[in-house]
């Protein structure tokens, strides 16, 4: 199993507080001394070089201007917002509603040639359907009270989802078993979703593999958090508060691993029909 997503995050500012330490080193200064140069507290102090509080644009200025080391301030300010932006909560990346984030991502969707997918609650957002995914945007922004720009979004995500039928991409898709039988929508709104995967099993560019509820995992791989692996460099990691951005190529592995592991679990062709015929069957 990968570890706790946010590993990547802390490790990446373990890294800059390691660096600001160094830095007050380097200047034979006492925490003490710093914390007085700076005009806060020891606390502060500790809790930022222990890497225990994230510090701000201001902080990492002040802490280099009272070390003398004022030429690392923007380079350290910018490895601290790289480490941010790892772990974005979806409250802030819906703050304006859902639409801006289809489109924000498009590009990358263009861009990347191989998506690796695994999903474990819902239907990835590339093969669903209008009526699955207007259900859903509708209980998210319902949730999480975000602006209820529903309509435009699914449209947004309709038009992103066009990377399926054109272009030069691969879907290396997984679905957990359990997903086909979770009633986002009306039974009506389920039924196109799953006759739409159906449909989708056809296209060239997709490889759908459904992983049975049954599959014996105990010495393969357990259900673990939906994630997208975009060209091997980049994984995306949809927790319930955030999503996990992971660049590390080591952590980039282990979702691979991962990955290839929950591949030997999934059924493909009539058997991962027959699963898909049985969902669309328990809707009647």
């Amino acid at each position: 199993m990968p570890p706790f997503p946010t590993s990547s995050v802390q490790a990446a500012r373990t890294a800059l507080a390691e660096r600001l330490r160094e830095l007050r080193l380097d200047a034979g200064i006492t925490g003490k001394q710093l914390a007085e140069r700076c005009g806060w507290s020891v606390a502060k102090s500790s809790r930022i070089e222990n890497a225990r509080t994230a510090p701000a644009d201001a902080d990492i200025r002040a802490w280099c201007s009272a070390c003398g080391a004022d030429v690392h301030a923007e380079d350290l300010i910018a490895v601290n917002r790289q480490a941010g932006s790892m772990y974005t909560q979806w409250r802030r990346l819906q703050r304006t509603g859902m639409k801006h984030l289809q489109e924000a991502s498009t590009p990358r969707y263009e861009r990347t040639k191989l998506f690796r997918v695994y999903a474990s609650h819902v239907v990835p957002g590339f093969l669903q359907t209008t009526g699955y995914a207007s259900a859903l945007m509708g209980t998210i922004a319902g949730f999480r009270g975000t602006p209820d720009d529903v309509s435009e979004a699914v449209e947004a995500r309709m038009r992103r989802s066009r990377v399926v039928h054109e272009g030069d991409h691969r879907f290396a898709t997984l679905i957990e078993e359990n997903t086909l039988l979770h009633r986002i929508g009306d039974a009506e709104v389920m039924s196109a979703q799953l006759g739409s995967l159906l449909a989708s099993m056809a296209l060239p560019s997709v490889s759908l593999g459904i992983i049975p509820a049954v599959a014996p995992r105990e010495e393969v791989m357990w259900p673990v958090e939906q994630f997208m692996v975009f060209d091997d460099e980049r994984v995306h990691v949809e927790l319930l508060a955030a999503r996990v951005t992971v660049t590390a190529p080591g952590e980039v592995d282990i979702y691979l691993r991962a990955f290839a592991k929950l591949t030997e679990l999934a059924v493909y062709g009539a058997e991962a029909r027959r699963l898909i015929v049985n969902a669309i069957e328990s809707l009647r």
